[in-house]
């Protein structure tokens, strides 16, 4: 095509031998073409090096191209925890090749103004992958009723019929349990996670199933260090003897060996100590960190090719997924 002008839709049909309508048919994927034409078509578009308008794309087949991973958690825990770089790794893996454009989404002190649900029902993207979900957020139902396709990273606890995949926390927690046993520790305390979280509450679970008087020696954490600190304190003030703890995160653990330290507790002497992720951090403490892995990576591309699959429209996909967990032996048990 001669001049320095972009060539048209118009411009593709009046090579093609087609009617606009037709043109636009073919490059928005609908029914009604025919094999002769859509050939037409595509030797017209390759011959006049044609780039569809993106916009006018999307006004016809009403998708953006874009989905969200929503962190229901604040700013500046999402960017303290390894955890939630993992996920993202794993949602950018899992849409390569897609040609699709990811939006990063995270909560905010006060979400009672709806601008989150807004954006997202909004038509700004076509599907949501969320991550942290508490128990009692109404996001997934509201998303859900809106017609927006949705996948959750974690088991939801509200009940809600939401796709989800999950790593296999209960067996990964007994596998904890079960190893500080096997070791010949017998006053064996646990770190619990939040207990508005399925991570929270499966670990725990896990932990209580392999472990003699597990309602005794419990305290209660967020994911955090400061956290896993105040839980290790409290525990050796009720439980003096202990002699070893699983902490429901390594981001918790850090925060245990910290307090045992200060206590003049050594790891694995006088007090075992097992985390759970296997994240960057179960290599970084002193000593290294025993720990249950689960493959967080694996978690964001396996939930974002389940949301991909909802919207090619893929049939029958499994309403859950639940990914294996292995426990990692380093010294600090």
């Amino acid at each position: 095509m001669r001049g320095s002008q972009a060539p048209t839709l118009e411009a593709v049909a009046r090579v093609a031998g087609v009617s606009r309508s037709t043109v636009s048919r073919v490059i928005n994927n609908l029914p009604g073409v025919s094999k002769r034409a859509k050939l037409a078509v595509d030797t017209a578009i390759a011959e006049l090096r044609y780039v569809p308008n993106q916009a006018a794309r999307n006004l016809v087949t009403r998708r953006t191209n874009s989905i969200a991973l929503v962190v229901s958690e604040r700013g500046d825990r999402v960017f303290s925890d390894p955890f939630f770089a993992k996920i993202l790794r794993g949602v950018y893996a899992g849409m390569t090749g897609s040609r699709r454009q990811l939006v990063l989404l995270m909560d905010q002190e006060d979400r009672e103004d709806g601008a989150l649900e807004s954006y997202l029902c909004g038509g700004h993207v076509d599907g949501a992958v969320v991550v942290s979900l508490h128990r009692g957020d109404p996001l997934p139902a509201r998303l859900v009723e809106a017609g927006l396709p949705v996948v959750l990273v974690g088991r939801p606890l509200s009940g809600i019929k939401v796709p989800y995949v999950d790593s296999d926390n209960f067996t990964g927690a007994a596998a904890a349990a079960r190893h500080l046993i096997t070791t010949g520790r017998r006053v064996l305390a646990t770190i619990a996670g939040p207990q508005d979280m399925a991570a929270g509450v499966d670990r725990l679970a896990g932990w209580q199933a392999c472990v003699p008087e597990p309602a005794e020696r419990v305290a209660y954490s967020d994911f955090s260090v400061e956290g896993g600190a105040r839980a290790m304190a409290e525990l050796l003030a009720k439980f003096p003897d202990i002699d070893a703890v699983f902490a429901a995160a390594d981001i918790i653990a850090v925060g245990a060996l910290r307090t045992l330290a200060e206590h003049g507790k050594r790891v694995p002497d006088d007090i075992a100590l097992v985390g759970f992720d296997d994240s960057v951090l179960a290599t970084t403490t002193a000593p290294q960190l025993t720990t249950v892995r689960q493959d967080v990576e694996e978690l964001g591309r396996t939930t974002t090719w389940h949301l991909l699959a909802q919207l090619a429209g893929d049939e029958p996909l499994p309403p859950s997924v639940l990914l294996p967990t292995e426990l990692v032996e380093r010294s600090s048990t």
